[in-house]
């Protein structure tokens, strides 16, 4: 089962199962989970492949959208699902294909729609660092900077580098997400596919993954689905505008 962090109130509503994107664990939705578990009980994920989830070279959606329904199977049978980016696409998934597991669905910036972007860079950029001799995490930054000039971008993947090990490790799978790439990015054939309960799209304003074909396809799949648009807010909507989408989500799972 995947690495699970449980936070927040025992309440007679069933718990917010939080999945992260690509490169990220369960740690990057904290501010969500804070948020939402002032009322209620909240399970982070760390998706497979990520953090301290086990590896596998299955990346696909059907298999990340099981792992989700085995976590909400332990915790009762039902769940109010949030993911964002990759675990957004793998919480549609769930939700098209298992609808009785997904009371309530938010999904973060993406959609149900194959995209024609890769990330294989910054796999390319992880791997090309030097990680003997690592201990402090701005020499890995340092050594990081040589191939990723953003540093948020670096902050980010960073979080991802187990300095406690010797040498130092990235807990991602990185072969297995290269390899899977074509899938992550994509979607899956679902042609009949509706889920016809409450769902939530939050998209940035500056992201350019929720555009008119994007905002077509959330239609065909979720019919149920209110679509708000988060100005000064891009990919990363939740750190971008903190308080105003923890707001929005907990308004709409209330």
């Amino acid at each position: 089962m995947l690495n699970m962090i449980e936070t927040g109130v025992d309440s007679d509503r069933p718990p917010v199962l939080l999945a992260h994107g690509l490169f990220g664990s369960g740690r990057n939705l904290g501010g969500l989970a804070r948020r939402l578990g002032e009322s209620r009980r909240v399970i982070s994920v760390d998706m497979r492949n990520h953090g301290d989830s086990f590896h596998d070279s299955d990346h696909g959606y059907p298999a990340l959208a099981a792992d989700l329904a085995e976590v909400i199977a332990a915790r009762g049978g039902t769940a109010d699902v949030l993911g964002h980016s990759m675990g957004g696409k793998a919480a549609m998934v769930l939700a098209l294909t298992r609808p009785e597991t997904v009371r309530r669905l938010v999904v973060m910036d993406i959609a149900p729609f194959a995209y024609d972007h890769s990330q294989t860079e910054l796999i390319d950029a992880m791997q090309a660092v030097d990680l003997s001799g690592l201990h402090l995490r701005s020499e890995a930054d340092a050594r990081l900077a040589e191939q990723v000039a953003d540093p948020g971008v670096r902050a980010f993947l960073l979080q991802s580098l187990d300095l406690k090990a010797q040498p130092a490790r990235w807990k991602l799978n990185l072969a297995a997400l290269r390899d899977q790439m074509p899938l992550i990015t994509g979607w899956p054939e679902m042609p009949k596919a509706v889920f016809p309960g409450p769902a939530l799209f939050l998209a940035g304003a500056d992201s350019d993954y929720c555009g008119p074909a994007q905002l077509r396809a959330i239609r065909e799949y979720f019919p149920e689905a209110q679509i708000r648009i988060v100005e000064g807010a891009a990919h990363w909507l939740h750190a971008d505008r903190p308080v105003e989408v923890a707001e929005a989500v907990a308004r709409f799972l209330d």
